[in-house]
């Protein structure tokens, strides 16, 4: 194997892995059971409660 060989692998294995990390993202905040915790942080910082 030469060294571009390995590279390439590399670059396409790394693009894929992260790829596929993102969709994994994605379908977890996008999720409908998950929409009621991801709206509760989306309006902490409006609260008016001071703690």
């Amino acid at each position: 194997m030469t060294h571009e060989i390995v590279t390439e692998l590399a670059l396409n294995s790394g693009l894929l892995y992260f790829c596929g990390f993102f969709i994994l993202v994605l379908a977890y905040v996008l999720w409908p059971s998950n929409r009621k915790t991801f709206d509760r942080a989306a309006r902490m910082p409006l609260d008016d409660n001071e703690s």
